[in-house]
């Protein structure tokens, strides 16, 4: 009788660990982009949903029904301390970074369902999605503003950025100084999304930092994440 070959045994038990594994991450880790979350919140009864920006952010406009809890300030577990473990978790702040931060934490408490809004409330807004309390979003600069401040014979740089972010405050003191270095040939913009939620969504700025460089009106080149001074700098001395 002819024997078939055989699936080495060493092979078969490395390719279920890491399918195992996976599997494993996958469960623990659940990130749901804006609209399966959303499903999730209209689905589920008795969930418990968290913003976990700062209380000005939350201020500006929020998802229904969102309890407030700083991940940034004093009192994060000793609030979601008190919350019920045993009920669905959904988190979300502007970008995700936080949110992600604060799921884990949450993880590590004893929460066995805990949900992100993959990218943050800038995903959800992106998608249309209803909002409360959304004084602050109707208020700061306008689009036709922005676009007034393009119009000139200078590159324009525009440092889309927030308070609470780190990279963006680790990059705020050398574009101050590329600002002064640069004068005579460009101008810098700095935008604080917080205070200019509508325009943010309209420019689809979804992450922060976010730097956007002009000429003539027509952006040449954007950058989403930490940029060093000296790529900033190459950048801008390449172009002519």
């Amino acid at each position: 009788m002819k024997k078939t070959a055989s699936f080495p045994a060493y092979i078969l038990t490395i390719f279920i660990l890491a399918l195992a594994i996976s599997c494993q991450n996958a469960i623990a880790k659940n990130e749901l982009k804006a609209p399966a979350f959303k499903h999730m919140l209209d689905s589920i009864d008795n969930e418990i949903l968290i913003d976990v920006r700062t209380p000005e952010e939350y201020m500006g406009g929020h998802i229904k029904d969102a309890v407030n809890i700083d991940w940034n300030g004093d009192s994060f577990e000793d609030k979601a301390s008190n919350l019920d473990k045993s009920k669905p978790v959904f988190v979300y702040c502007l970008a995700g970074s936080r949110s992600a931060a604060a799921a884990e934490q949450l993880r590590k408490m004893g929460f066995n369902h805990v949900y992100e809004l993959k990218g943050g409330i800038l995903k959800w807004r992106a998608e249309g999605f209803p909002e409360e309390n959304k004084q602050a979003a109707e208020q700061g600069m306008g689009l036709s503003d922005y676009k007034k401040l393009l119009k000139t014979d200078k590159l324009v740089l525009v440092d889309f950025s927030a308070p609470w972010c780190g990279p963006c405050k680790r990059m705020a003191p050398f574009i101050s100084e590329i600002e002064k270095e640069k004068a005579a040939t460009l101008n810098v913009v700095k935008i604080n999304t917080d205070d200019n939620q509508q325009l943010a969504t309209e420019l689809q700025i979804q992450s922060l930092p976010t730097l956007i460089l002009y000429k003539n009106e027509q952006i040449i080149w954007r950058k989403i994440g930490y940029t060093s001074k000296e790529e900033l700098l190459q950048t801008i001395n390449a172009i002519k």
